[in-house]
């Protein structure tokens, strides 16, 4: 297995912080801490990399609050310059670890992503009930078009474990200086559990959560030698005709997780499902010929709306964030089945405005 030395002085040198700011700063340009922080953008990138060079940065505590959408989350956001650092650690970590992730493994990767995903599963379903004809079962007389077992990690982002971690990221990465960074980071978050957990909310968090995951990864592709799943984060599905031999493999999995990664899966998030009755998937059920929104989705949007009617009435200058928002909302709906749905929030949009 190869290793990689002198990594620290690559991740330290000011042309990696440049473009750890640019990649830090995107979509943001107009935040006010961003604005603060160009300002003064050589001194302030000059600082760090003395900080980091001379191996006295510390981040700074990170700002927390909770978040209902619709579940209940704990959100932690670092300091902007504590985020070009994590910008920087990945820009020198990510082409090493990309290489060994799996093709199907479709969170915070580039040329990825959820409707990539949603796509692949499309691929996969069509693969397994042989385009939507039925198959006959091999227990019975019943007729089944195949099945999927969705499975989530239970707690997963504060049940990571530092010690599993570092061992996982030591197997490739062997400068001790970037290694003692990256514990620097993972310790900056106010866990419930001494040596575990990582904030949601951080670059590093998901980068290094598809670190941990990929050892996953690769026992259900290499060990198993299922052929079809993926994951998002902590959100994996596979497809099988068999319904018992996907009962195997989540008892494997199961065991897996709590031996070797300290993790256990959600006894009630993990199901087996007769593709049939319709998949759940990041946003969108999912069935043979369509998939359609889920209603928490068309929900939230119209809760949204709502609320900006009240704004619009106090400023018409929300108006235009209010479309801004429709325009995003649309082009992710327009990936299912939505034309009715999308074309009552539209028209709801534009009664708003015009009050």
């Amino acid at each position: 297995m190869k290793t990689y030395k002198r990594l620290f002085e690559q991740l330290c040198a000011i042309e990696n912080l440049e473009l750890a700011f640019k990649k830090a700063r995107m979509h943001k340009t107009l935040k006010p801490y961003v604005m603060e922080f160009e300002k003064n953008l050589a001194n302030n990138l000059q600082s760090l990399q003395n900080e980091l060079a001379s191996k006295i940065y510390a981040p700074l505590p990170l700002n927390e609050f909770i978040l209902r959408d619709p579940k209940t989350r704990r959100i932690s956001v670092s300091d902007f310059r504590d985020r070009v650092v994590h910008h920087a650690i990945c820009n020198v970590l990510e082409p090493i670890f990309e290489k060994y992730f799996i093709y199907d493994s479709y969170a915070n990767r580039k040329g990825k992503g959820n409707l990539k995903a949603i796509e692949r599963f499309d691929y996969f379903k069509r693969k397994v009930s042989c385009n939507g004809r039925k198959i006959k079962r091999l227990q019975d007389d019943n007729y089944v078009q195949g099945y999927a077992l969705k499975a989530d990690i239970k707690h997963y982002f504060d049940t990571v474990s530092h010690k599993k971690l570092m061992g996982i990221i030591s197997k490739r990465i062997a400068d001790i200086d970037v290694r003692d960074l990256i514990l620097k980071i993972l310790n900056n978050y106010n866990a419930k559990q001494d040596g575990k957990g990582m904030p949601l909310g951080n670059l590093t968090s998901q980068f290094f959560a598809n670190i941990y995951l990929n050892e996953l990864d690769q026992f259900i592709k290499h060990n198993l030698k299922v052929k079809y799943y993926l994951r998002y984060v902590d959100d994996f599905i596979m497809l099988h005709k068999s319904k018992n031999q996907l009962e195997s493999w989540k008892t494997e999995i199961s065991s897996f997780l709590q031996n070797e990664l300290l993790l256990e899966l959600h006894p009630q998030k993990s199901k087996i499902i007769p593709l049939g009755r319709g998949i759940d998937l990041l946003g969108f059920k999912c069935f043979y010929y369509f998939r359609i929104l889920r209603k928490r989705n068309i929900r939230k949007m119209q809760r949204r709306l709502e609320l900006f009617k009240e704004l619009c009435k106090e400023d018409r200058n929300n108006a235009l964030v209010l479309l801004e928002s429709l325009q995003g909302w649309n082009a992710y709906a327009k990936h299912a089945n939505t034309y009715k749905t999308r074309r009552a929030i539209t028209n709801k949009t534009i009664e708003i405005i015009r009050r």
